[in-house]
């Protein structure tokens, strides 16, 4: 027998996991504060495309009454946020799946329909990073289609299918796309459901979809029981991101199956609670999509007149070329303000900058000059 000093605890590890660069999120504004020796309260966080008005009021009110029942566990069928979601669009409670954020979805679907070893996944060169390490973690193949071309980012739907193989399960799509802000044209998302192989899902991250003017009517493909999954989540629109909520639209027989993949109680009941009145504020969304509107254009006008080399943008947030993302970002960092650094998505020149509120982007804008100069 060998002795245990012997053996590792790495090499008992599954591989993939050994092999695995975590995701990297947005800087928390407590940590910048104590590794700065800043006030927490002089520093501003415009990296994780967060919503700048703060949650919806409807759903602070909301768990605030629900507060007094956290000692119950939630409705594991989430059944009144599931008809909530469900009247809104139009569709039934059996094509709506909920996760602990939309990310729980993501892995829901590799659970569901990949099989490690054998199965392959598609998605983009620049695209949310969380496809990539999810399909390494289940010890999958993810081909990667070139988004970058003729000094523009644009996702080829085209050669995206051209990648298809008899082994292709999933095929993620991010539209408006993070980290980019670009988006496919409905013409162009219509032909690529038509031709999309029977034997591959089509994964529609939506996260952003509610910034979008002219949206595509993706509901349709629900409606229709095509192999689509539609991704949304609370966190951007209702500004609800701390609670972790998200949920997906799919043919009842699809959702069924993510339904079984799931682990009990995986949508919370506070979070479940704000979530269902969040959707319902369309007040506050409103003015969500106004100040977003706003501050995107203000901030695109003013890189236009520096010259700066950036991507017009269909979401909260606008990717810049400043040469150094590094360095621009722990400059960013010592005036208190958190950009987002892409370098860990391949882009080490680029920083992405979330949508805040008019004095955020004022102050940013200000910085911006001075900063680039080093």
């Amino acid at each position: 027998m060998l002795g245990s000093s012997m053996i590792s605890i790495r090499d008992l590890a599954n591989q993939d996991l050994l092999d695995l660069v975590p995701y990297e999120p947005g800087k928390p504004i407590d940590d910048v504060a104590r590794e700065l020796g800043l006030d927490p309260s002089s520093i501003i966080k415009i990296a994780s495309n967060e919503n700048p008005l703060g949650p919806s009021p409807l759903a602070v009110a909301a768990m605030r009454d629900a507060l007094s029942k956290c000692h119950y566990y939630p409705d594991g069928g989430g059944f009144h946020l599931r008809n909530g979601i469900a009247a809104h669009f139009g569709v039934e409670k059996a094509n709506i799946i909920l996760g602990n954020g939309s990310n729980e979805i993501i892995e829901l679907l590799y659970h569901a329909f990949t099989r490690p070893g054998v199965h392959e996944v598609i998605t983009t060169t620049h695209s949310f990073a969380v496809y990539e390490l999810m399909a390494q973690l289940f010890g999958l193949r993810c081909v990667k289609v070139e988004d970058y071309k003729d000094g523009k980012f644009h996702t080829d739907l085209k050669a995206m299918l051209k990648e298809v193989k008899p082994q292709t399960r999933l095929i993620f799509l991010t539209n408006p796309n993070n980290p980019t802000g670009t988006r496919v044209t409905n013409e162009e998302l219509d032909e690529f459901i038509q031709n999309l192989p029977p034997h591959v899902i089509a994964v529609l991250d939506e996260a952003y979809y509610e910034f979008l003017d002219n949206p595509p009517d993706t509901l349709r493909y629900v409606k229709e029981g095509r192999k689509v999954i539609l991704m949304r989540t609370f966190s951007k629109i209702q500004g609800l991101a701390g609670l972790r909520i998200g949920y997906g639209l799919a043919p009842a027989e699809l959702a069924d199956l993510l339904q079984r993949a799931r682990q009990p109680f995986n949508a919370n009941l506070i979070a479940q609670v704000g979530a269902l009145a969040g959707l319902q504020d369309a007040e506050h969304q409103q003015r969500t999509r106004q100040i977003t509107d706003e501050g995107r254009a203000k901030m695109e006008s003013a890189f236009q007149k520096m010259g700066l080399d950036y991507t017009p943008s269909h979401a909260n947030f606008v990717l810049i070329n400043v040469g150094d993302a590094a360095r621009v970002f722990q400059a960013f960092m010592k005036k208190g303000i958190i950009v987002r650094s892409m370098v860990s998505y391949r882009l080490p020149q680029h920083i992405r900058v979330s949508v805040g509120t008019p004095q955020q982007v004022d102050r940013f804008l200000a910085e911006l000059p001075s900063v680039l100069k080093g």
